[in-house]
């Protein structure tokens, strides 16, 4: 039988799914810049596969899926995970983090949107001011990134700048149809049989460009703690954040799991701030701040038309 969380634990596995996700694309850095793009992505989903071996089972109770529901999965693999990757790991590559930043508070606004269209969810006017409350708090981090020394978009990524906020903006789109898309597919297959399957996909996928890479780069050139961090990000981002993230839209609608999308750029300026020594200045605390309030604002019990079940 598939396990279902209660709502609270669903949206705890929400916010932990986007904090991972936020740290691993902060740490990107260093691995794009001693790994190729093209390798990066495949060795992610080659751990993933071997992660999740046993996973790929399917369940005695599982019933067999529509066309429809293949062809989502396959939807889920090609814009969550391999479009997703690529546009992300080559925009931050490109532009700098203040843009970046700006560009990723757009994605709960996107997933609302989304799920208002597609899945003719109802959007109550208290989801919309917590995604407002993101899009600000997120705002006024990249503002408060940027008053601290942050490098011009200019001195960063050159004159090819532009490419790379277009890239990332591609990169929320993917990531608001894989939060859409998602939701469908929590109605036909458990998390695990989820994340073990679009995995297998983003692999197969990768299979051709990344193998050609692989034959033309020397391993040996990589030190040690990048193999760790890739093992790291390899795991965050194929198996524990997928399967956090479809556990948690078992049980939330997902325009209201859209709002916490906000963890992501919040997440991936923590890690900068924890892990490179960045200082937390009064405007990053408030941009925190009203990032979290308006989490609050979702999870607060209300009517129980603002959580009406998916058909």
């Amino acid at each position: 039988m598939s396990y279902t969380p209660s709502r609270p634990l669903g949206y705890g596995c929400l916010i932990l799914s986007m904090s991972l996700v936020g740290a691993y694309v902060a740490l990107t850095k260093p691995l794009a810049a001693m790994l190729p793009v093209f390798l990066l992505a495949w060795l992610r989903f080659a751990i993933g596969a071997v992660a999740m071996v046993r996973w790929m089972k399917k369940p005695a109770d599982e019933k067999p899926l529509s066309t429809q529901s293949r062809w989502l999965v396959f939807l889920e693999s090609f814009l969550g995970n391999f479009l997703f990757t690529l546009c992300m790991i080559t925009g931050v590559s490109m532009t700098n983090a203040v843009s970046a930043g700006v560009i990723m508070s757009s994605i709960p606004a996107v997933v609302a949107v989304m799920s208002w269209i597609f899945l003719k969810e109802k959007i109550s006017l208290r989801v919309w001011g917590a995604v407002a409350c993101g899009a600000i708090g997120i705002g006024l981090l990249s503002l408060a990134k940027d008053t601290h020394g942050a490098a011009p978009a200019a001195n960063a990524a050159g004159q090819y700048a532009w490419l790379g906020n277009v890239l990332v903006f591609c990169a929320v789109l993917c990531e608001a149809s894989y939060a859409v898309i998602g939701k469908k597919l929590t109605a036909v297959l458990t998390p695990k049989r989820i994340s073990a399957v679009i995995n297998l996909w983003g692999l197969l996928l990768m299979t051709p460009m990344g193998f050609y890479t692989a034959l033309h780069f020397d391993f040996a050139v990589v030190p040690v703690d990048i193999w760790v961090l890739l093992l790291f990000y390899g795991l965050a981002a194929s198996v524990w954040t997928v399967w956090l993230w479809m556990t948690g839209l078992k049980v939330v609608p997902a325009a209201r799991a859209g709002v916490f999308t906000v963890m992501l750029p919040v997440s991936a300026a923590l890690v900068g701030v924890v892990a490179l020594g960045e200082s937390l200045s009064a405007l990053q605390a408030s941009a925190f701040a009203v990032a979290l309030a308006g989490m609050l604002l979702a999870t607060l019990p209300g009517r129980n038309t603002d959580s009406l079940p998916l058909h």
